[in-house]
């Protein structure tokens, strides 16, 4: 047990420093994890050339990657704010169903499945973006499109 009393900093810490000028300003999504995670397989659909550049970068630059490699970031954050606008403009109804069922049951994708399911078609049918998650075995059925989930409240 340490004798030295524990001292709490409450403060917001702002670097004030201002960045490169040929770093390109970018504005922030701007959204909370729950729509976030219910358009990651889009943004990583439609943004894919853009994260492997960025994930390039980071890895050539040997953890040196903050500033170097913050023009790669800012083109993947323009890039996923694209398709969270996109979303919202075509399939906000959806969207917004899928993302509030995702908050109210601790982010667990297989609670809401029908409601991304219609999230899915939706974005597909306006968009042409398909969910595929990687390294799904083939031939096997990919676990969102299973009817059953294990462990969700919903029946089939």
């Amino acid at each position: 047990m340490s004798g030295r009393p524990a001292r709490f900093n409450q403060a917001t810490l702002i670097d004030t420093t201002p960045l490169p000028s040929d770093i390109p300003p970018v504005t922030e999504i701007g959204s909370s994890s729950a729509p976030l995670l219910s358009a990651s397989f889009f943004i990583g659909a439609r943004c894919k050339p853009y994260n492997d550049d960025f994930m390039q970068c980071k890895s050539e630059s040997a953890g040196k990657g903050e500033v170097e490699c913050l023009k790669e970031g800012r083109r993947v954050t323009r890039c996923a704010r694209s398709v969270i606008e996109d979303v919202n403009k075509h399939c906000l109804e959806e969207f917004r169903k899928h993302w509030t069922c995702l908050d109210n049951n601790n982010q667990q994708l297989w609670q809401c499945r029908p409601a991304e399911w219609k999230l899915n078609k939706c974005v597909f049918n306006n968009l042409k973006l398909e969910k595929v998650i990687p390294d799904t075995p083939a031939g096997e059925t990919p676990v969102h499109l299973k009817n059953r989930q294990t462990y969700s409240h919903h029946g089939p």
